[in-house]
């Protein structure tokens, strides 16, 4: 019987310890059962790997050359792992937290990656370090010095609020919204002229302002106020009736979710995950 590469690792790493204890140890199991190990081990090969002198275990001439073979092959499995892995190294895409969340997620499995490559995902919403990304979805106007960019979706928001809030109350005019507190946002004022509307002068606004639209959402999902958010982004919540829109009126650009990659990088795949990324906002769009 062939005995596993597991049982010859224990082998190795008891010669390498020079215990039973010490190599527990070092693999993280328990003596008993490295003790079984070793048994089961000598019962295959059918013959002793150890002598045993109380409590001091010595490796027999054979367990020794055995042991400095198994480390030989472990060490070029360790290298050719290493190898294949820089040959293939993970794609660095950096997402902001809401997007990541909302809208990369539900899509980034059906991305047809070639086989053995690794996405890697990091959630933030800074650009830092160009060198430290290969794909970055940002949002803004455009203009990144040194970055291609790669057009997703235009940035849109629309007020919406739970329906526990809303109870039995109409909100027929973007005015109604003064009756209710917002959550804070930047675009509240040119969401109203959008909606040709004056903003209200009484408008009242919550005294915590979140740094994501995500915990946006989720305070309104809480019935806290009314969120302005994307409706694209959201639509799940929408459709379930979780949240509501109660207007037409949506406020779309000037900023939009870019793709992002380095001028420079001429390689195949992170120009293939944006081109994907673009087939992936125009059927949503």
């Amino acid at each position: 019987m062939r005995p596993s590469l597991e049982s010859l690792r224990v082998l190795e790493a008891c010669v390498s310890a020079g215990s039973f204890a010490r190599a527990a140890e070092r693999l993280f199991l328990t003596p008993a059962a490295v003790s079984l190990r070793i048994r089961t081990l000598e019962a295959e090969l059918g013959q002793p790997l150890f002598i045993r002198a109380g409590r001091r275990v010595v490796p027999t001439a054979a367990a020794s050359v055995l042991a400095n073979r198994v480390r030989e092959a472990l060490t070029g499995i360790g290298e050719a792992l290493a190898e294949f892995q820089a040959a293939t190294p993970p794609l660095r895409l950096t997402a902001p937290p809401t997007f990541a969340s909302r809208w990369l997620a539900p899509r980034l499995a059906r991305y047809p990656a070639p086989e053995a490559s690794v996405i890697e995902v990091d959630v933030s919403a800074e650009i830092r370090d160009t060198g430290a990304f290969d794909v970055a979805i940002r949002t803004g106007r455009g203009g990144w010095a040194g970055l291609e960019e790669y057009r997703l979706a235009p940035v849109e928001v629309t007020p919406m609020l739970s329906p526990s809030l809303l109870g039995t109350r109409k909100l027929a005019a973007p005015q109604a919204l003064a009756d209710f507190a917002l959550l804070p946002h930047p675009d509240w004022q040119q969401w109203f002229k959008e909606a040709q509307c004056a903003t209200p002068q009484a408008l009242r606004f919550l005294a915590v302002d979140y740094p994501t639209h995500e915990l946006d959402a989720n305070a309104a999902l809480a019935g806290v106020g009314v969120a302005l958010l994307s409706p694209s982004l959201f639509r799940p919540l929408l459709t379930e009736g979780r949240l509501i829109a109660p207007f037409p009126y949506v406020l779309s650009g000037p900023a939009w979710h870019f793709a992002l990659i380095r001028s420079n990088d001429a390689r195949e795949a992170p120009r293939q995950l944006c081109a994907w990324l673009c087939e992936q906002a125009r059927e949503v769009a």
